[in-house]
């Protein structure tokens, strides 16, 4: 059964998590949503910390939507794509401003997934959505739930299909997930969910 939001209730942020096999997870993600996506995208992915990244760049290139660092303090905009920077947490507040942070690992990682999922959920609530691509290792379960928790939508890639399972498994074994999709079936999701308000 579908139920509609309400205009107040509409989905008004996205939050993608990925680690193993994440560049290209993202790049097919991200590169089938259109450059006018009204909401703004967090992403975190796990990125080796003794090393400046190009991610945001490489994104970019593959993408309509910008794509760019995070920057504490600044606030989100529709149609742009936050990535974490190496060995920061990603977090968001309820007036859309960021927040980077250098507190203790998650999971052995940094940025985590579970820090800034747990962070929309408190934020955005129900208008959230939170996508769990392919990876290794368990972030991300514990966000889930929180996202859950909060009334908002939870996808997921197949295990069966991702690059890398452990991340994805972890996150339907919560029981808190709403779709477990194909990587090529979840932006067609995401654009319905943001466009629509339907779940």
């Amino acid at each position: 059964m579908t139920r509609d939001k309400s205009p107040t209730e509409r989905f008004t942020v996205v939050a993608i998590a990925s680690s193993a096999g994440g560049i290209q997870a993202l790049s097919a993600l991200l590169g089938a949503l259109p450059p006018e996506l009204p909401v703004p995208v967090l992403v975190v992915q796990h990125l080796d910390p003794r090393h400046r990244t190009v991610l945001a760049e490489v994104l970019d290139r593959r993408t309509g939507l910008h794509v760019k660092l995070a920057e504490a303090g600044e606030r989100v905009r529709r149609g742009v794509v936050y990535v974490a920077p190496p060995d920061r947490h990603l977090l968001v507040d309820a007036a859309g401003v960021l927040e980077l942070t250098a507190t203790e690992l998650v999971h052995f990682v940094r940025p985590s997934a579970d820090l800034l999922f747990e962070s929309v959920a408190g934020a955005y609530g129900t208008q959230v959505i939170a996508c769990v691509l392919t990876g290794s290792g368990q972030d991300g379960a514990m966000g889930v739930r929180a996202v859950k928790a909060r009334g908002g939508t939870v996808i997921v890639e197949d295990p069966l299909t991702a690059q890398f399972s452990g991340m994805p498994h972890s996150a339907v074994d919560t029981g808190a997930v709403d779709f477990v999709l194909p990587l090529e079936e979840i932006p067609a999701v995401v654009r319905g969910l943001v466009e629509t308000g339907r779940q």
